[in-house]
């Protein structure tokens, strides 16, 4: 198999390779010459790119450049040093350096050569590892804080999933980033020490060299200082501005704006401050000893800038004004558009303006970490994905009411009192507490609302207590639960088919178009889903739906043989383990009656019972049901399998909490209890 090799990959090589090579071989002077100058031009670079980069992040990779060009520099020292001291002639850069920078002056080289170290170690990478340090920590701290605010903007449909995954991405790089720059300032900071001490050693080798050759100390010291000095400060200028490089990146934070724009506007963008120092400035020379002329013509230059500053920005200032009047008159003439009114949201939560403080995060509100959580927690209870629920304020309502709306209409609604905790009876308290009586809003139990220093008696007397945002949440949870079959699109099937695919592709290309189409599997998720059973388990109800779609397309049929297929997850919902359950079971005549009042059509099945005979049959189950609910039970109702989904469709309209169950979705080690038969 071939493998493709980048231009830019074999560059980075040759860089890395050199530098291992000028560790081991000894160079001419002519190509350290050349290596130098490459050195000190990549330096300029860095220093530029860090300078106008608008984000940290287009420079990620800034740590690895920071150790690619530190052994660059360092395999230069020791190629430097080779020649220093074998041939006395390291070339012209360095000769250049130790002569023109020092003035042939080896005190003043020396000077210099240590003032650019005391500036590189102690001033710019002593402050770049410490901002480093901190804005690392600073990162990695505010992380939880930055994802839980990307949560909250996608649950309230301010960004999309895609807009999520991209600032999450974000925010993951420039922590890894900032970690990174925090141990890549040590490079630059041990670059510094590493220079310090090859130059004394350079210095000593140097006249150890020059005597053995025969000259005498003074010009041993002289030659052989004057090279150090020359490699030192061509050395040492490229690595000052790659600190002077990092220094800028992490000061600069992760802001997007031009850096050179933005801080020569940030400096010189006050015109009265520009006046005050022109002002200074020219007082100085005119009552000082110091030179008159120049610092007059210096406070002028000031003044003069402030002037100019201040035109600029009452320009500015009309122009944006006269901006914004076009913009205006041309909203204005432009005919409204009404597209983005003909979307409807799935699912919205409406609240008074106080119940606000509830969702408000800066407010101590959280309200919409607890949307995050319901739709986290029906995803695992129900394999489903709940759409984005919108959360919004509306002064229509009163100021603690909320609403809650599927598709655009209102479902439900409800009432808290803010800074109160709602105190519900779960059946065995024998002293009650005062309060204000209430509803829950959820099941419709009674309740009183109480104090905050009600709430501890309140707690230890029996009461279940609940803060105002959990009131909300169940709520919203169960509004939610009960509505999901028709929440669920065919996006949504599709998705869910995408992700199959993904892991059992062979499954869903046997069902999926041959046998079922896209809304025939959303009927019958639907129907689960109505009923309360989870669709998670896919795969299952796939292949059963593979084994059963080629001999008939009914999907209410087909939905009992999936319930079927379930049955461990049917019997976990309804009927626990190492306990006995207390059921109803269905008259068989009552069963015979129902099937034969069945009539099959193409456009499905329905029943042709007698009003009569189903007020009859609705009363004697009511009555049996009545058992269940005096012993507080669950009310569930045990059918034949060919007559569960018939029977289920008779009672739903009048038994909203009735649980249709047929004895082929019951494990066989399930102890049930019957306290009753419906019979009619």
């Amino acid at each position: 198999m071939g493998v493709s090799v980048k231009k830019a990959d074999i560059g980075v090589a040759a860089y890395i390779l050199a530098a291992f090579i000028m560790l081991i071989v000894p160079i001419t002077s002519g190509l350290l010459d050349v290596f130098l100058a490459v050195n000190i031009s990549i330096a300029f670079l860095i220093l530029f790119v860090c300078m106008f980069s608008k984000e940290v992040l287009d420079m990620s990779y800034f740590p690895t450049i920071l150790l690619f060009t530190t052994i660059f520099r360092i395999s230069l020292n020791v190629s430097s040093t080779r020649l220093i001291l074998t041939t006395g002639n390291p070339g012209n850069v360095v000769k250049t350096f130790g002569s023109f920078v020092g003035g042939d002056n080896l005190v003043v080289g020396v000077i210099v050569f240590m003032i650019l170290l005391i500036i590189q170690f102690m001033v710019i990478n002593k402050g770049s590892e410490r901002v480093a340090e901190v804005t690392a920590r600073f990162t990695l701290d505010a992380m939880p804080g930055k994802q839980m605010a990307i949560d909250a903007d996608l649950n309230t449909g301010a960004i999309t999933d895609s807009e999520a995954k991209e600032r999450r991405d974000k925010i993951q790089q420039e922590a890894s980033f900032f970690g990174s720059m925090d141990g890549a300032v040590k490079y630059v900071k041990g670059d510094a020490v590493a220079g310090l001490i090859i130059t004394a050693i350079n210095i000593v080798g140097g006249i150890v060299m020059g005597m053995m050759r025969g000259e005498d100390i003074n010009t041993a010291l002289q030659t052989y200082t004057q090279l150090t000095i020359g490699d030192g400060l061509v050395s040492q200028i490229p690595s000052l501005l790659i600190s002077l490089s990092t220094g800028i990146l992490v000061t600069k934070g992760s802001g997007s704006a031009d850096f050179g724009g933005t801080m020569v506007k940030q400096l010189f963008g006050l015109p009265k401050a520009l006046y005050i120092v022109g002002g200074v400035v020219a007082g100085l020379g005119v009552i000082t000893p110091l030179n008159t002329f120049l610092f007059l013509i210096m406070g002028s230059v000031f003044i003069i800038t402030g002037r100019t500053m201040q035109g600029t920005i009452e320009t500015t200032g009309i122009e944006a004004e006269t901006e914004a009047e076009e913009q205006e008159a041309q909203e204005i003439r432009q005919p409204e558009n009404v597209n983005s009114l003909l979307s409807v949201d799935p699912i919205e939560l409406e609240f008074g303006y106080g119940i606000i403080p509830l969702a408000n995060v800066a407010q101590g509100g959280d309200l919409l970490d607890r949307v995050v959580m319901i739709r986290r927690q029906i995803a695992l209870e129900l394999g489903t994905v709940v759409p984005i629920i919108r959360l919004r304020d509306n002064i229509q309502l009163n100021p603690n009411q909320y609403i809650i709306k599927i598709k655009g209409i209102q479902v439900s609604e409800g009432e808290i009192l803010f800074d109160h905790y709602m105190a519900m009876n779960p059946g065995y308290v024998e002293e009650e507490i005062t309060g204000i009586p209430t509803f829950e809003p959820s099941f419709h139990l009674p309740a009183v609302w109480i104090t905050e220093g009600q709430r501890e008696r309140a707690e230890s007397l029996g009461y279940t207590v609940v803060d105002p945002p959990s009131i909300i949440a169940t709520h919203l949870t169960e509004v939610i639960r009960q509505h999901l079959a028709e929440l669920l699109t065919r996006q949504d099937v599709q998705s869910l088919i995408t992700n199959l695919k993904e892991s059992n592709p062979a499954v869903v290309e046997e069902l999926y178009p041959k046998v079922l189409s896209l809304g025939e599997i959303q009927k019958i998720l639907q129907n689960l889903l109505s009923e309360g059973i989870s669709i998670r388990d896919l795969l299952t109800i796939f292949e059963t739906l593979a084994d059963y779609g080629a001999t008939t397309r009914d999907t209410d049929l087909l939905t009992e043989y999936v319930r079927q297929a379930l049955k461990r997850s049917v019997s976990g919902k309804y009927f626990p383990r190492n306990e006995t359950t207390s059921v109803v079971t269905l008259d068989p005549k009552i069963e015979q009656e129902i099937m034969g009042s069945v009539k099959q059509t193409e456009q499905g099945s329905y029943l042709t019972l007698d009003p009569e005979r189903t007020k009859a049959i609705i009363a004697a189950t009511g009555k049996e049901l009545k058992k269940l609910e005096d012993l507080g039970k669950n009310q569930i109702i045990i059918t034949s399998p060919i007559v569960r989904l018939y029977f289920r469709r008779l009672t739903e309209d009048y038994f909203k909490d009735l649980v249709v169950v047929s004895y082929n979705e019951i494990e066989s080690d399930v102890e049930l209890q019957s306290v009753g038969m419906v019979t009619a």
